[in-house]
């Protein structure tokens, strides 16, 4: 019998063509619309942009998230970037 569980320190991405995303390691949410996912992750602040963008499957306690949409871009922000960072320009 396989068990499969997610340990807090696993991050995984998974891109399907540029319309589905999973995201293991996904430890909260902090902003989201159709347009961008804001989300903090065991690596780091994870910043996704692209239209119609939609979260489909969220689990805190598996640390897993799935996005629907069209997916431009994922980027890693890091800690002490500051407020001049991409999130103020992309959320500012």
């Amino acid at each position: 019998m396989n068990d499969y569980s997610v340990t807090q320190t696993d991050h995984h991405l998974k891109l399907d063509g540029r319309e589905s995303l999973t995201v293991s390691g996904v430890e909260d949410v902090e902003r989201f619309d159709e347009t961008g996912i804001v989300m903090s992750t065991v690596e780091g602040t994870l910043v996704i942009t692209g239209e119609n963008l939609r979260i489909g499957k969220l689990s805190l306690d598996g640390g897993e998230l799935h996005v629907d949409g069209r997916i431009d871009s994922l980027t890693y922000e890091d800690q002490g970037s500051g407020r001049g960072g991409f999130l103020s320009r992309l959320f500012g």
